[in-house]
């Protein structure tokens, strides 16, 4: 099971998710979210982890030059929730946002069903067991997951990947290394 912890604001965050096992990081760009860091601190958070995890640059953005600013601090990938059209390749990998009644798209590496968009809210199984069943590409499943119920979501779904955010936080943007500990080894034995 892969392993995202999003919403991180801070470089040691980074470093405890990387170290208890995560297999990605994400930093929230250009977002009304508390969780949002600019392009100078999310580029420290980014480069904070070694080269086997994966960076993901999260964003809701709807302007061109800030996508141009997140694809400039060179993430793994981007998490867009808006559809935007890459004439060229935009040298990243590319993770389409979709919500409960959003079309599953085909122009991305992978989709991220998730509708709680860094609040909490309790994802919906039925919706990502649907989107599982029709995608040739990874699924990954993501909103109101945490240590208690990531396990039973895994065992029902089996998606590609997991992603936490408000889950595994003290406050937002401030994580609790206890609970990245708990969620990361709740996955694992699933």
């Amino acid at each position: 099971m892969r392993i995202k912890i999003c919403g991180i604001t801070r470089k040691e965050d980074a470093i405890v998710a990387e170290r208890e096992g995560a297999d990605a990081i994400g930093v929230v760009m250009f977002s009304e979210s508390p969780r949002s860091v600019s392009p100078e601190p999310a580029k420290a958070i980014l480069d904070s982890v070694g080269p086997f995890t994966a960076t993901i640059a999260v964003t809701h953005t709807t302007s061109p030059s800030e996508l141009a600013e997140i694809l400039a601090i060179h993430p793994t990938a981007i998490q867009i929730f808006h559809p935007f059209v890459f004439a060229d390749d935009p040298g990243v990998r590319v993770i389409r946002a979709i919500g409960r009644d959003d079309p599953v798209p085909d122009d991305c590496d992978a989709i991220i069903v998730d509708e709680s968009h860094g609040k909490g809210k309790t994802f919906d199984l039925s919706r990502v067991r649907g989107v599982i069943n029709t995608s040739e590409i990874p699924v990954i499943l993501a909103g109101g997951l945490t240590p208690e119920n990531v396990g039973n979501a895994i065992r029902q779904v089996h998606p590609y990947a997991v992603d936490v955010a408000t889950g595994v936080e003290v406050s937002p943007g401030i994580k609790d290394w206890e609970k990245i500990r708990a969620f990361i080894a709740a996955c694992r034995s699933a």
